[in-house]
């Protein structure tokens, strides 16, 4: 066996636990991920002309998370798990475990497509609130996006989660959290390049060409949902549900809905007049 086969089992998920409290390596990515784009758009803010100002990017930020948050979880619940969690509404919003005495668990189950429409609820109220064109907070934030989920999946590899199917492949891993010690795809490493590293390439240096202005979250909305599209064909399904039509993964039905989401919009912003500023 080589010896990157066994990383996932030399790398520990926890930073430290204290008493049954535990700080997660995910966590962390979770704040690198908000942290690496908060900086890149106050770069852009810095850098280029925009009419935004800092202080209300950073009132903006606050609510994204809470968007993010409270998006992917309701996600989690309604596409992966609702069958469960109907029965167990508590266990949505409690991070414990009352079954056998008081454990400490956090909230385990977060939806991507979730989150990504609890931002866009987010984007649509704040910018109504404070009379921003959204379409301008879109191309400002969106290029950015992608290089947090770099870190947010590498969060997923270091908890030793959403892995592959398994492969024989060389460079396949062996998972501690997999209980029949298979090897497998890391494609949390996948989507940590394809999804983060090159899709942020790609949107960062088309962010001032003219003709995309106005079509980033478009652009965005097409290109991710088209690499996590096939990239759902080596990750392993989630258990409760494995294929819910034919051989599409849930990840992939909400991916051709994004990718169609797109294109309509790419659609509609191609048509509509280009108004200078």
């Amino acid at each position: 066996m080589n010896w990157w086969q066994a990383l996932p089992y030399k790398i520990s998920p926890y930073l430290f636990q204290i008493s049954g409290f535990q700080v997660r390596y995910y966590s962390l990515m979770y704040i690198a991920a908000f942290v690496s784009v908060y900086w890149l758009v106050t770069y852009r803010l810095k850098t280029e002309s925009w009419s935004i100002h800092k202080d209300l990017l950073y009132d903006f930020f606050v609510w994204a998370a809470v968007g993010v948050l409270i998006g992917g979880r309701i996600g989690y619940v309604l596409f992966y798990n609702f069958s469960y969690f109907i029965n167990h509404p508590l266990e949505i919003i409690l991070p414990f475990d009352l079954s056998n005495g008081f454990k400490f668990t956090g909230i385990s189950g977060m939806s991507f497509h979730g989150g990504l429409l609890g931002v866009v609820v987010v984007f649509f109220l704040y910018c109504r609130k404070h009379k921003i064109n959204i379409w301008d907070l879109s191309d400002l934030i969106c290029p950015a996006i992608p290089l947090g989920y770099t870190f947010g999946r590498l969060g997923n590899f270091f908890n030793g989660e959403l892995f592959g199917r398994p492969t024989s492949l060389p460079w396949g891993m062996y998972f501690p959290t997999d209980p029949t010690h298979t090897l497998r795809h890391p494609s949390q490493l996948y989507e940590a390049f394809f999804e983060g590293i090159i899709l942020f390439i790609f949107l960062w240096s088309i962010k001032c060409y003219p003709r995309a202005k106005h079509k980033i979250f478009a652009l965005y909305l097409l290109s991710y949902g088209f690499v996590r599209f096939f990239i759902e064909f080596v990750r392993q399904p989630d258990p409760q549900l494995n294929y819910p039509w034919l051989i599409f993964t849930m990840g992939q039905l909400l991916c051709a809905a994004m990718m169609v989401a797109g294109i309509a919009l790419l659609l509609f912003q191609l048509k509509r007049p280009l108004k200078e500023p």
